[in-house]
């Protein structure tokens, strides 16, 4: 037994498989990533899982969607082994001299690859029946899909690997015959002296998968070992080089559905290239490696600083002049354009936009909504769409005319403007256009994470820049642009237009305006992107008879940008910028002096709250004078008063990052907790005729939360639409019957 045992611990797979442990452990690193995504530890708030859980390719999860997975998984595997196989390659000189010696590492080398597909598999089969409710024959159809993918990639592998092992051989065949020849001859009269190697196999696997002995290899000379192993090591340069190209291609004609990969095959190709790419600069440049990478760190920041190399992200439609030209982001001009007058000017001004809105009523004094959406991505969208289906229901159409404004963050943005655009084509005369057409929660549930991830990968890191040319202005096509482009795809194409086709549409209250916030990461300050104007909205309402010398806390897009065709972005764009989840999308660059750029507003106010009581107490006259009621619908994607249980500081690790994690974990929570006395003050000084009523996504009893992401699961979307039958909603839908009624 203790015989067996000790053949079993000196084998070549589990030397390997400890080997990978003390050298070279960064590469592990990639398979850390990969296990923890698919156990649902990374990024799963984000929808990460499902990426590689349920790939989409094409719109669908099929069976050439997991087949395109299972082929560039197994491509990142075969570099993982390409990469390991040159720089182990001291500690392997045995297999140099046998024939496919690539062949018989990847089978030793078999471990931690055949662990990962096990486990994908435990992971894989259970989230397709219960998250995306496949039947098992189904699930059998996207399993085989993904071994097909998987089989030919390694098949393909092997084959270019065993052409190239075989002209290898053959080529030094007679050189390795004479050395073992005189090894014989050698050893019979003067055996080598036992030689204790840092590497000790004393079994490998052969291409028959039977064990075998390694051969002595001290009779070879170093240049010949090393001449057999640079050849392979060529070999295999090629190998990476291919699937770089193939990215490279990808992302040039990734504009194309056909070319537009799940993300989570687009990811593996992507690590795979890095692990070539990490192998080469240790194999080559050895200690000179972090010396290099700081040379070409250097020159890129040059580029950059210098606005020679430009990959920032840009709002499409917006001008971007040169540097001396662009409007100058100082306390100054903020200052001036929210000034006194300016702000009473536009005050003035939607107050006018009010009157039209009443002029189009059916009463004198008639009830006014103002809807808040919360951010919250894909479920925000979702919700905010189910919701304002459901209001509009019970309402008998009422809706839409009856709200004056919209405003919110990020993903519930996207939901209600698409509502608002096809309640726009109905009365436009558009009679395929039923409001209630569940069709509608399923386009805007649909996927926007795989093609933002594939176009991250294909097109952000490695891709050749392309550029899209509009009115005179170049802007970069990255994932900022995929996004765009599928979300107006899922949109079925009616909100691809410009900010200004709804200036007049707003300003006569045919529709609601809207206002869009996204967040000026240089200071915290919101970007108020609307039709209208809304210098008013850039300070809180001040006493005049006591005026202080409050400092804008806001700026006003189109002022600030007015020499620059701020009218002129894309509807598309402004719902982008006003849901940039860091890292996720791009942060939007904007062409002032210096220069600034904004992310989600959901970091500064996550319900559209704070601007809707702004904006109410700067109109406050108005709406008591003119209206029976003015209600506060709020749509958002978490639960009021959501009690979180409070997470233990169990681990030694914890202790250290529960201070940094304080802020993310309890962000929304704070704005809550300010956002009520903000509420409790508008109470109290307008009167009996403000309501709020608020319609929250509460997941069902024994369902989790929808994640925070751009992807939904099948069960995901049927929890959200379900939601609506809460007690808590059903009692808010009566409560704002009951309002209408009176």
């Amino acid at each position: 037994m203790k015989k067996w045992l000790i053949g079993f611990w000196y084998s070549l797979p589990i030397q390997l498989f400890f080997l990978h442990f003390r050298k070279h452990q960064v590469f592990l690193l990639f398979w850390y990533i990969l296990f923890a995504t698919i156990a649902g530890h990374f990024l799963n708030t984000y929808g990460a899982v499902a990426l590689f859980l349920s790939p989409e390719y094409l719109g669908e999860v099929n069976f050439f969607s997991t087949a395109i997975v299972g082929m560039c998984v197994g491509v990142f595997i075969m570099s993982w082994n390409i990469t390991t196989f040159i720089l182990h390659a001291h500690y392997l000189k045995f297999l140099a001299t046998t024939a496919q010696p690539f062949l018989k590492y990847c089978i030793n080398n078999a471990i931690i690859p055949l662990i990962f597909l096990i486990f994908y598999f435990i992971k894989a089969i259970p989230y397709e029946h219960k998250e995306e409710y496949n039947n098992w024959l189904q699930i059998s159809g996207l399993v085989l899909g993904f071994l097909v993918g998987f089989s030919l990639a390694i098949l393909i592998a092997f084959l270019y690997f065993f052409t190239a092992d075989k002209s290898i051989y053959y080529s030094m065949a007679q050189m390795i015959t004479v050395a073992n020849k005189q090894y014989d001859e050698e050893l019979i009269s003067k055996p080598l002296p036992a030689h204790k190697d840092e590497f000790r196999v004393d079994w490998f696997l052969s291409a028959a998968f039977s064990l075998r002995k390694p051969r002595d290899t001290r009779h070879y000379s170093e240049e010949f070992l090393d001449s057999l192993a640079q050849r392979h090591h060529f070999a295999a340069v090629y190998a990476i080089l291919v699937a770089f190209i193939f990215l490279v291609v990808v992302g040039f004609f990734s504009d194309k559905a056909f070319f537009q990969l799940p993300a989570a095959a687009s990811i593996a190709i992507l690590f795979a290239i890095l692990i070539g790419v990490s192998g080469a600069f240790s194999l080559f440049l050895k200690s000179w490696s972090i010396p290099v990478v700081v040379c070409i760190y250097i020159i890129f920041n040059y580029l950059y600083v210098n606005e020679i190399f430009d990959p920032r992200n840009k709002v499409y439609g917006l001008h971007y002049p040169p540097k001396k030209e662009r409007a100058v982001y100082s306390p100054h001009t903020i200052d001036s354009i929210a000034s006194y007058a300016n702000m009473e000017e536009d005050r003035q001004h939607f107050l006018q936009v009010l009157n039209n809105w009443k002029q189009r009523q059916h009463t004198d004094k008639p009830t006014v909504f103002i809807i808040n959406v919360s951010g919250g991505g894909s479920r925000s969208a979702a919700f905010a769409m189910d919701a304002l289906q459901r209001i509009d229901s019970l309402l008998h159409g009422r809706l839409m005319p009856q709200t004056i404004l919209i405003n919110g963050a990020s993903g519930g943005m996207l939901g209600a403007a698409y509502y608002r655009e096809l309640y726009l084509q109905k009365i436009k005369g558009n009679k395929n256009i039923n409001l209630q057409n569940p069709e509608y929660a399923s386009n805007i549930s649909k996927d926007l994470l795989n093609p933002l991830f594939s176009s991250f990968v294909s097109r952000d890191m490695l891709g050749p820049v392309q550029k899209i040319s509009l009115n005179g202005n170049d802007y970069v096509k990255d994932r900022g642009y995929a996004f765009e482009q599928q979300l107006n795809k899922n949109t079925d194409g009616i909100l691809i237009k410009q900010l200004k086709s709804y200036t007049y549409l707003e300003e006569q209250g045919i529709v609601p305006v809207m206002i869009f916030n996204p967040v000026v990461s240089r200071d915290g300050k919101k970007m108020i992107i609307s039709t209208q104007p809304f210098r008013f909205l850039m300070k809180p309402p001040i006493d005049s008879a006591r005026r202080a010398a409050y400092e804008a806390d806001a700026i006003d897009f189109n002022r600030f940008f007015a020499g620059q065709s701020a009218m002129d972005i894309s509807m598309l764009s402004a719902l982008r910028m006003n849901a940039t989840f860091p890292y996720v999308l791009p942060n939007v660059w904007l062409p002032s002096n210096p220069i600034i750029d904004v992310i989600d507003a959901g970091l500064r106010d996550n319900y559209g709250q704070e601007t809707s009581l702004r904006l109410i107490e700067a109109c406050k006259s108005w709406f008591q004078a003119n209206t029976a009621n003015l209600v506060l619908i709020q749509i958002r994607d978490t639960p009021i008063n959501d009690w979180n249980q409070p997470q233990e500081s169990n681990t030694i690790l914890s202790f250290f990052t529960n201070p940094l994690l304080f802020l993310q974990n309890n962000w929304f929570s704070i704005q809550d907790y300010y956002q009520h006395d903000q509420l409790e003050h508008l109470y109290e000084s307008y009167g009996s005729g403000f309501k709020k009523i608020c319609f929250q996504y509460i997941p069902g009893k024994d369902a989790k939360p929808a994640g925070l992401s751009f992807h939904l699961t099948s069960a995901e979307k049927k929890d959200i639409a379900a939601s609506l039958k809460d007690s808590a909603n059903i009692a808010a839908m009566q409560q704002l019957q009951q309002i209408v009624q009176h």
